[in-house]
């Protein structure tokens, strides 16, 4: 498969704290990849770095062969990089409709694809983000990602404290998106669900990629030694 995205030897830095040490990775045309790994490895780091909100300062990022090393995050979204961010981040003053449609961009993904994906927010379109429940901002934060209609989303920590409930219809519609012409980098800590979403698996130790695989190869050691508690 042609990669679309590709880290080679990232390095980043918080200042004059080193924060990723030499972070290889890549995500194929219609891949999803998990970039799994304790807190605190480097995993928010390195989808920050790809979208430009923290540049690189050594090695090589390239989306659609093209270098990021000088692209600003807006210039990165407009390439077709879709973030959907830890803290979901929507803006809360606008209604359903005017977070969606905010920064949507011509394509596929349009106001009614997005809401047969997620109907809670067909249900909620005239509300403001601000009154709805954790997860139907994550819905809400997921919908924007999709309306720039980008080549790779990006989502950071999708599940992470919700509703067991709606944490599968997340899960749900992630197992819809996949196998699209959408490529997928995923920051998660369920191995179950992961599995029936991801291809493969990158995992991430102290700010550097340990191993890779896919996601039918992360044996119960494996697990344990590099996102065990």
């Amino acid at each position: 498969m042609t990669a679309l995205l590709e880290l080679d030897g990232v390095t980043a830095h918080y200042g004059h704290v080193q924060a990723l040490f030499g972070v290889s990775l890549s995500v194929a045309e219609g891949e999803v990849v998990a970039l799994m790994g304790r807190n605190g490895m480097g995993k928010t780091t390195t989808i920050r770095t790809v979208c430009r909100m923290l540049p690189h300062t050594a090695g090589r990022i390239a989306f659609a062969g093209a270098d990021l090393a000088r692209t600003p995050s807006h210039k990165a979204a407009r390439m077709g990089l879709g973030l959907v961010p830890e803290g979901r981040r929507c803006f809360p003053n606008l209604t359903v409709t005017e977070n969606l449609t905010a920064a949507a961009r011509p394509g596929p993904w349009d106001m009614d694809r997005v809401t047969a994906l997620f109907p809670r927010l067909a249900e909620r379109r005239g509300q403001k983000a601000a009154t709805l429940s954790g997860g139907e901002q994550q819905m809400l934060a997921i919908g924007r990602a999709l309306m720039t209609n980008p080549r790779l989303m990006l989502l950071d920590e999708a599940t992470e404290g919700l509703a067991p409930v709606v944490r599968q219809e997340i899960w749900a519609a992630l197992r819809q998106l996949k196998g699209g012409a959408l490529s997928i980098l995923l920051v998660d800590k369920s191995m179950k669900e992961l599995a029936a979403v991801a291809d493969r698996a990158v995992i991430l130790e102290r700010g550097a990629d340990v191993w890779t695989g896919a996601t039918g190869a992360l044996t119960p050691d494996l697990t344990e030694r590099y996102l065990g508690v």
